[in-house]
């Protein structure tokens, strides 16, 4: 980037701070949301939940379901 560049653009520099914070805060949860440990131990929780019989088992199957779709999608973004 040239100097003249550097200037003109120099107000957007806040506008490209906040803009590279936002994306690196996204690429931080979607790497949590889809860890497969992270899932693996929610289907764990699920499992252990509905044999105390927290839950009942079409409730462990739905939120299992949906467990397995986050798997499926966070192999799939890679």
């Amino acid at each position: 980037m040239g100097f003249f560049t550097g200037l003109v653009t120099l107000p957007l520099a806040p506008v490209r701070g906040v803009m590279w914070l936002a994306e690196t805060l996204t690429e931080q949860a979607e790497a949590q949301l889809y860890d497969p440990g992270r899932i693996a131990a929610e289907m764990q929780a699920i499992a252990d939940q509905a044999a105390a019989g927290e839950i009942t088992e079409e409730e462990a199957a739905a939120r299992e379901e949906e467990l397995i779709g986050r798997l499926n999608e966070g192999r799939a973004r890679r």
